[in-house]
């Protein structure tokens, strides 16, 4: 169980209890959910205390004395937005709630301002060509073009940074002298970051062959370097450790509209019509977690694809899970992806 999982109570619990839970817990808050763990309302000290100024009896139930407009986060939300959030409303705690309203976590200013240190190695690749970037990558790699004032990839590490994360591995191949003179050993951003050549193109996987695997002692996190995206990584690693998986695949809901009538037949008798259908399908979001034995399964200099991986794992008998991205995400692929990142960046 989760720390914020012991502070879920229900509406009819008395106040009394609901008191209870709120001094044996540090998190300094009670959240009140149905069966369903919909979010229902919150109790906090100073709700308690109006309802003893009031001589409300301990033993009504906590539903008539909470607080039933919480403000809360989405789960995309990222550390800077919940701060800002707390900071204008004055909070000390922000329930984390899904689409359909339901408890998913708790954010504390505490946590947030004391950030945690995360020994997880991150593997950011960065040695692809971006052929379909020309003219813009033809003198420059493309995790080094800027959205906004950075490089993509120094977006995509502070987002890790920010998260408490500090053990880095950058791939290079396309103009790898640039991206070591950008970024270093780390030390402008207090972090270690190391480098992986690969003198050929060893597909999306192979680079792992060439990290140094005696250091691959905890779950290691792969990323392209071309992604923006807001995902809590804190929230992946949790569902990886949950799941006990080899690896966990990130993925992103794809929809696909057909645009015309689609006819389903037996022989030459139609036996339905379709207008327009949409058909949507789960799409690699290029993030992985991946655990040590995986790792060390890839030998060096080896040239293996991301799927082949995986599916060999899948063909042992060993679980690969999937972790479905809601938070915003963007892959800088095409120039239509990369002047639309241009438009965005301010809800990064």
């Amino acid at each position: 169980m989760k720390q914020w999982e012991s502070t879920l109570i229900g509406p009819e619990t008395t106040l009394e209890d609901a008191i209870a839970t709120l001094d044996r817990e540090a998190l300094r808050i009670v959240m009140v959910v149905n069966v369903e763990r919909r979010l229902l309302g919150t109790l906090t000290d100073g709700d308690v205390r109006r309802a003893l100024l009031k001589h409300l009896a301990l033993d009504v139930p906590v539903g008539d004395v909470m607080c039933a407009t919480p403000r809360t986060a989405a789960r995309s939300w990222s550390r800077e937005r919940i701060l800002a959030d707390m900071e204008k409303y004055q909070l000390l705690q922000l329930p984390v709630v899904d689409q359909e309203g339901r408890v998913i976590g708790l954010e504390t200013l505490h946590d947030l301002l004391n950030k945690r240190h995360r020994d997880n190695p991150v593997f950011l690749m960065a040695g692809g060509f971006g052929t379909r970037l020309h003219p813009l990558t033809q003198n420059c790699p493309k995790p080094l073009l800027k959205v906004g004032d950075k490089p993509i990839l120094e977006l995509i590490l502070e987002n890790f940074i920010n998260a408490g994360f500090h053990r880095f591995f950058i791939s290079t191949h396309y103009m790898p002298e640039m991206i070591r003179e950008h970024f270093g050993d780390g030390n402008r951003w207090g972090v270690s970051i190391r480098y992986i050549h690969e003198d050929e193109p060893l597909g999306t996987g192979g680079a792992l062959g060439l990290l140094p695997h005696d250091e691959i002692d905890q779950p290691l996190f792969m990323m392209n370097g071309d992604l923006l995206t807001t995902l809590n990584f804190q929230n992946l690693l949790e569902f990886h450790l949950d799941h006990s998986g080899v690896a966990t695949m990130c993925v992103r809901e794809y929809e696909h509209c057909v645009p015309y009538g689609v006819i389903q037949s037996e022989g030459h008798r139609i036996c339905s019509m379709i207008e327009k259908p949409v058909h949507r399908f789960f799409i690699n979001a290029g993030i992985y977690l991946l655990s040590p034995d995986l790792v060390k399964s890839v030998a060096p200099g080896v040239r293996v694809d991301m799927p082949t991986l995986l599916e060999r794992e899948i063909a042992n008998g060993n679980d690969v899970n999937m972790f479905p991205v809601h938070e915003y995400w963007l892959d800088i692929g095409r120039m239509e992806d990369f002047k639309r990142a241009q438009q965005e960046l301010g809800g990064l």
